[in-house]
């Protein structure tokens, strides 16, 4: 057998979900609303009216779905928590009925040998706390995290050792608020200026720092604690020392690196950005930088895409270069297909950001594609087995180069409600009949399940 583009023996092959875009039962077991099942309510707000109120009824069918990660073969398992099954008023009383779903679905992972994953926070938050006082809006919703994480961890800390706090602060802050326009994400709140949308950014970060200290004050054993970032990576157009300096110089400025990802890691706003931002800087309070600066045991990095640039002699240093749309994408606006991005992206976390130990792990990666069911009964989905295949080279590409790059957690195990394109668009790797809810494994699912079987890419 070939040992090309071959793992090391601990690598953590994974694949990853979220609450609200799997569980349904969006009223059962004393679960409250979410600022999702608010928005997708609203009219127009998500393709075809679609909402999560079915999904793929995980909630009752999660003993399937956990068969089928053991079919697949992998050992770890990256789900949500939702708070509003938790902590249904966001506050308060604590619902133990949605712990004890956790609990049977952590019970049933450990019973198949599968590492369980926890996300605390992917999105869904509580509507009580929008009615109350505009989610992130206020500094309260970080305090109010920090006893969600409490209780969750207090009750689960026996059974599960890995944390992750918050997931894509960008897409719950950024694109839930605007000055513009109506945002495109939950809650699809309009706000008066851009200062205001860097709050709710701002305020996201201390909920983090502060779920950080009670992850660790609660847990009851030994455990990682993460945080999950979605950053805009670029890529240099070609690996000349220029063009890598290039590289280096645009990750501060990118998208909201310097205003999420910077500060996570090394406890300051990039200068460039509160320059840039002028008045429109977020309020930082005295403190509040050493709460967000937390000690991490592991940092998860969500890589779909990239941008290139090159060197320029531009005050940045950089240019970042435009795709045309004669350039390849999968089945999304925004999915370019840029290997190299997973690559540079674990480059840039290590050598940029001066984190040569902290440990990396992919806790996103995959695509939509044209999914459909054949006269077989299969779906034969080769464009994401072209994708999958070349990012994680790029991975192989990263650990042979010693950088600390520990799993991957390919997005997702199904297909399931994508946002604010409903069912339209689907990433996983098991086609979801919504009508009849079964399961058919697509021809992704096993190539992947041979990638885990040999420790390599095939």
């Amino acid at each position: 057998m070939t040992s090309y583009y071959q793992f090391p023996s601990n690598f953590a092959w994974g694949v990853a979900t979220a609450a609200y875009q799997i569980e349904g039962a969006v009223n059962e077991g004393g679960r409250k609303p979410s600022v999702w099942d608010t928005f997708s309510a609203r009219p127009g707000a998500v393709l075809n009216g679609d909402t999560g109120a079915i999904a793929c009824n995980h909630y009752h069918l999660y003993e399937e779905d956990v068969r089928l990660m053991a079919q697949l073969g992998v050992r770890n398992y990256r789900f949500s928590i939702a708070w509003s099954r938790i902590v249904p008023d966001g506050r308060g009383q604590v619902n133990e009925a949605g712990i004890d779903f956790y609990r049977r679905l952590v019970d049933t992972l450990l019973k198949y040998g599968i590492t369980p994953h926890a996300t605390l926070f992917h999105w869904d938050s509580p509507q009580a706390l929008e009615d109350r006082y505009g989610s992130w809006q206020s500094r309260e919703m970080a305090y109010d995290f920090a006893d969600y994480v409490t209780a969750v961890v207090k009750r689960l800390g026996d059974r599960v050792t890995h944390w992750m706090t918050l997931n894509e602060i960008i897409c719950f802050t950024h694109l839930g608020y605007s000055h513009t326009g109506t945002p495109p994400h939950a809650p699809g709140t309009t706000v008066k200026t851009n200062k205001e949308v860097w709050q709710t950014s701002h305020h996201a970060l201390l909920a983090h720092g502060l779920g950080c200290q009670a992850i660790r004050a609660a847990t009851r054993r030994p455990c990682t604690v993460a945080l999950v970032d979605n950053p805009a990576i670029p890529v240099p157009i070609s690996e000349t020392p220029a063009n890598i300096d290039a590289a280096f110089k645009a990750l501060y400025r990118l998208g909201t690196n310097g205003g999420i990802l910077i500060p996570a890691l090394t406890g300051a706003y990039t200068p460039q950005l509160l320059t840039d931002l002028g008045a429109d800087a977020p309020e930082i309070r005295d403190g509040d930088l050493n709460i967000i600066h937390q000690p991490l045991d592991a940092f998860g990095l969500n890589i779909y895409t990239g941008s290139y640039v090159r060197a320029s002699d531009s005050d940045r240093g950089y240019e970042e270069l435009h795709l045309s749309d004669h350039y390849p994408r999968l089945n999304m606006p925004w999915l370019w297909m840029l290997p190299d991005a997973l690559y540079w992206g674990v480059r840039h976390l290590t050598e940029a950001l001066g984190q040569p130990n902290l440990p990396i792990f992919i806790t996103e990666n995959g695509c939509a594609a044209w999914d459909t069911v054949n006269a077989h009964g299969e779906v034969v989905d080769t464009e994401r087995i072209l994708y999958l295949r070349n990012y994680l080279r790029a991975a192989h590409r990263a650990i042979q180069e010693g950088y600390p790059l520990r799993g991957y957690f390919l997005w997702s195990l199904l297909d399931n409600f994508e946002w604010a394109w409903g069912y339209d668009r689907r990433f996983g790797l098991t086609y979801v009949d919504y009508d009849t809810q079964e399961r058919i494994p697509k021809a992704s699912f096993n190539w992947y399940a041979e990638c885990i079987k040999q420790n390599r890419v095939v």
